[in-house]
């Protein structure tokens, strides 16, 4: 199954999963990241990546968060593919204090 971009991306984007992404399948826009269910492998080595915990295996969404797969996919097929790390989001380290993760 593939991974997929939950909420916690959202207002963040943090994009230290594309680095370690063997395949090149994430996307983004100006707000978050999605990961293209046809590309991905599901190597998850961008779960331990990701400073938010915001990818998981798409099998083990909760129920409420299982529209993010349809998002990913939805999403992935119209942004473009980001394949090198960008600047988070302005806001991004409170957000991420927010979630209850500290600086890695």
């Amino acid at each position: 199954m593939p991974h997929v971009v939950t909420g916690n991306c959202s207002d963040c984007r943090f994009t230290d999963c594309v680095l370690v992404c063997p395949v090149a399948c994430f996307h983004g826009d100006d707000q978050r990241m999605y990961i293209d269910p046809i590309a991905c492998v599901d190597c998850a080595a961008c779960v331990p990546a990701c400073p938010v915990h915001a990818i998981s295996e798409s099998g083990d969404l909760s129920q409420d968060e299982q529209m993010w797969i349809q998002v990913n996919a939805d999403k992935s097929s119209s942004t473009p593919v980001i394949r090198s790390k960008q600047t988070p989001l302005t806001g991004a380290e409170a957000r991420r204090a927010a979630l209850g993760y500290g600086p890695s």
